[in-house]
């Protein structure tokens, strides 16, 4: 239960990229994917998650280049489960969203979906 608690607590205090990405998706506006945003997946909260497609969206902040290992070994524990993790800057949402928007729907079409 705590991941959900812990889930709960960074939805409501989503950083402004999270909130920006998070107008696009919500709603099945990408492409009709439904995208979930602080989701738990195994020991981890995930930013964005595409249960119907395994994918993984994550936005990463200035503290995250000091965490690269961690994040390595985060993605490599999801992407060992069958996830698809995509990584994407803040900079790069804030400087180019169309162009992140069109990798992630890119992402979702190559992606299997998961088996029943």
């Amino acid at each position: 239960m705590a991941g959900k608690s812990i889930a709960r607590s960074l939805r409501r205090n989503s950083t402004d990229v999270e909130r920006m990405l998070w107008q696009q998706f919500r709603n099945r506006q990408m492409g009709g994917l439904k995208f979930r945003r602080q989701e738990p997946v195994g020991p981890f909260v995930v930013d964005f998650f595409c249960l119907e497609r395994n994918l993984i969206v994550e936005v990463d902040g200035g503290q995250h280049a000091t965490a690269q290992d961690r994040d390595a070994a985060r993605t490599a524990w999801l992407e060992a489960r069958g996830y698809r993790v995509i990584r994407f800057w803040n900079n790069e949402v804030i400087g180019n969203i169309e162009a992140v928007l069109e990798t992630i729907v890119r992402a979702a079409r190559e992606t299997k979906t998961p088996s029943p």
